[in-house]
This record gives C-alpha cells, sequence and structure tokens, in this order.
C-alpha cells in the first residue's frame, strides 16, 4: 500500500509540474516560437523574356568563334539520301563514300552561306568530312561509307521542294510529290 501511494503522489506532482514547463525555455517546442503570417516583397517585374537567354560576352568569346572553323571537304560520291518525317519538321539523312580511309567529323553543310533555298526551291548541301594527314586506301568501300543527318523545320521546309546533297563526282536529289 505505501509502495501505490508513493507513486501515486509522485506521478501527480510531476503532472502538475507539466504546467510550468510549457511555457519555459527548457521545452524543446517553444524554442522556435509560432509561424505567422507576413506579406511578401515582390520584386520589380522584367520585361525580357526570361525563358530566352542573354548574351554574355567573356574573356574567351571571340576565341571560341575564331577555333570553330570547319575545316572539311567533299566527300567522294553520294551513294543514298533519304528524308524521314518527325513531328515539327524532317530529318535528311546522307550516306556518302569517301575516296580515303580515316575521314572523321562529317556533316552535311549548306552550300550557300545562308542556308536558304534558291529560286526554284532546291535546298543544297555538300556532304564534308575532314581527311587525316595520312590518308591512305587500305579498307573497302564498306569501311570508307558515312552518314550524317540535319533536322529542317517545318518552316525550313515549307519554301523548299527539293533537296539536293553534293559530292565531288555526284548528287543526290530528292523532290517534293
Amino acid at each position: 500500500m505505501r509502495l501505490l501511494t508513493t507513486s501515486l503522489l509522485v506521478a501527480t506532482m510531476t503532472v502538475t509540474a507539466c504546467g510550468a514547463v510549457r511555457d519555459s525555455r527548457i521545452n524543446p517546442f517553444n524554442w522556435f516560437g509560432s509561424s505567422r503570417s507576413e506579406p511578401i516583397e515582390r520584386a520589380p517585374v522584367k520585361e525580357d523574356n526570361p525563358l530566352i537567354p542573354e548574351e554574355r560576352r567573356g574573356l574567351f568569346t571571340s576565341v571560341r568563334r575564331e577555333t570553330e572553323v570547319y575545316l572539311g571537304t567533299p566527300l567522294d560520291q553520294v551513294s543514298g539520301l533519304v528524308i524521314e518525317r518527325v513531328p515539327g519538321g524532317a530529318i535528311v539523312r546522307a550516306t556518302a563514300i569517301a575516296s580515303v580511309d580515316g575521314v572523321y567529323n562529317v556533316q552535311l553543310t549548306p552550300a550557300d552561306d545562308d542556308g536558304e533555298p534558291d529560286e526554284n526551291g532546291t535546298l543544297t548541301y555538300r556532304f564534308e568530312g575532314v581527311k587525316p594527314a595520312n590518308a591512305g586506301r587500305r579498307n573497302s568501300q564498306t569501311q570508307r561509307t558515312y552518314n550524317a543527318a540535319v533536322r529542317l523545320t517545318d518552316q525550313e521546309l515549307s519554301r523548299v521542294r527539293s533537296i539536293r546533297v553534293e559530292g565531288v563526282r555526284n548528287a543526290q536529289t530528292v523532290a517534293r510529290r
């Protein structure tokens, strides 16, 4: 009985002490206080579109533009040309055969500086690649075959009636039906 009375007395004293600890700094729930709502200050709205990046000029910008000179020359023969429709445009995919081994960095380069179709609506590309200094002809024709592609949008295709890819010895042309 004494044990029951002692434990009941200790429990009562502990529970009554909680009221004093509730508002004190000892209670960890009081360390940050309660939250409150405050109005936010809005930054001034810029008239520029945030999705369009600003052109930034850095220390090495002009150096980077000077080093982007493409040193490719036209490949020997264009063996295939395919236009594949994709959502929003088309992909022009060409296959060419090089006259030497080891050609790298192949691409379809616009024949005109502006990349626009001529007065007849023909868009012309050159199939070019960079030939190594010690280029020779030791491999078979299948090992000297390269593929390159370029994507055109629907806006670019609206003015085009035919697409032509040129090599050194021949050219392949695909016309619109």
